[in-house]
């Protein structure tokens, strides 16, 4: 009898093996068996700039470096972020393809993602510029934009000859992200150039071609002759090199679409988070704490000066200083005291603001900058 207990106990096992031995979020995870499902809200394949496409170069990037097949690499695009029944439609679908690792790049998809991630737990959810996350399977990633935001402020600043520099924002002081990257930019303009002021025109959508395009025309025809972004489309640059005026652009290299106009374009280098993400599930080492990167994690920067750009030696000195001290740590853009355009006092001097009230409470605008 007690030789029938084990040989039945040993059949029960290889037929029901244990649910300890499943694998979850937090496990090791061998490379061959990751399934990589992404999210994008336009189609980056037949893009070459803005956006979604900056977001697929760094998921290309993670896939080289780690040596991933193609085959484990899935993708829907065209998710509309305004849908959430067409988000976790779209989760769903890459679940069933065999997705055990979500990326979803657009700040719309986090409602979405926070109901999936709960009702599958053995799945990784990664939302782009999120707040959310849970303690098992969901987290957030963004980057401290608003350094490179600062440091483009200064070449706008020197650069201009009007003093009326405009930018095209998705949204107006309603959003965190987007006004923060612009009360950091005003303050790399004054750095160099206290006399210049910054003009805000919202298209009220992170997505609208259209609407940048006349957002930047608006801008331009009161007299702005630099052209910033926070936008997805290179739209606002393309209206700047037809007016012939120069321009800022924004999360890829811009000058491919506009040479004539691109001053320099901030970036964002998304495969620094998406190989750490994927890695630290290969390996198991794998939390939902948010990630928050900066200039030194190489997550966000600048393209090197268009041939175009007339900076006096000094103000480059000032803008390679100014990048080496923020990214050594020594100084950070909002570690002082700020005064917004409604008079307000700001911070404190020698102390930066706190990171989440940099990522979800500035809802103001620097004292030189107005919204048309």
């Amino acid at each position: 009898m007690k030789y029938c207990v084990i040989v039945l106990t040993v059949i029960v096992a290889l037929i029901f093996p244990s649910c300890e031995k499943e694998w979850k979020p937090g496990m090791p995870l061998a490379k061959e068996n990751v399934m990589v499902g992404v999210l994008h809200i336009t189609d980056p394949f037949i893009e070459n700039s803005g956006y979604a496409y900056a977001h697929q170069t760094g998921i290309a990037e993670m896939q080289l470096r780690l040596g991933l097949e193609d085959s484990q690499m899935l993708y829907r695009n065209h998710v509309d972020y305004s849908d959430p029944q067409a988000v976790e439609n779209a989760i769903r679908e890459l679940i069933a393809r065999g997705a055990n690792i979500i990326i979803a790049t657009s700040w719309g998809y986090m409602d979405a993602v926070e109901k999936m991630a709960e009702e599958y737990p053995s799945v990784v959810f990664a939302h782009a510029s999120g707040y959310r996350n849970n303690d098992s399977n969901f987290t957030n990633y963004f980057g401290r934009i608003y350094q490179a935001r600062y440091l483009s402020g200064i070449i706008a600043g020197a650069q201009t000859q009007t003093n009326r520099i405009g930018y095209v924002a998705a949204w107006g002081t309603g959003n965190s992200e987007v006004t923060g990257g612009i009360n950091a930019f005003a303050l790399g303009v004054e750095k160099v150039n206290p006399q210049a002021r910054v003009y805000v025109k919202v298209t009220h959508s992170w997505f609208d071609p259209m609407g940048e395009a006349m957002a930047a025309r608006d801008l331009i025809d009161t007299g702005c002759d630099v052209i910033a972004q926070h936008v997805d489309t290179a739209n606002p640059q393309l209206e700047a090199e037809r007016a012939n005026v120069w321009g800022i652009g924004y999360n890829t290299d811009m000058s491919i679409d506009a040479p004539a106009a691109v001053l320099t374009s901030v970036l964002w280098h998304w495969g620094a988070y998406y190989t750490y993400l994927v890695h630290s599930v290969i390996d198991g080492s794998f939390t939902t704490t948010p990630w928050y990167g900066s200039l030194a994690d190489g997550i966000v920067g600048l393209t090197p000066l268009s041939e175009i750009v007339a900076l006096e030696p000094e103000t480059v000195r000032i803008l390679d200083e100014e990048r080496q001290r923020i990214e050594s740590g020594a100084f950070d853009v909002f570690e002082r005291i700020m005064e917004t355009n409604e008079g307000r006092l700001i911070g404190s001097e020698g102390e930066s603001l706190p990171d989440r009230e940099i990522q979800f409470g500035i809802d103001w605008y620097y004292r030189t900058v107005e919204e048309l």
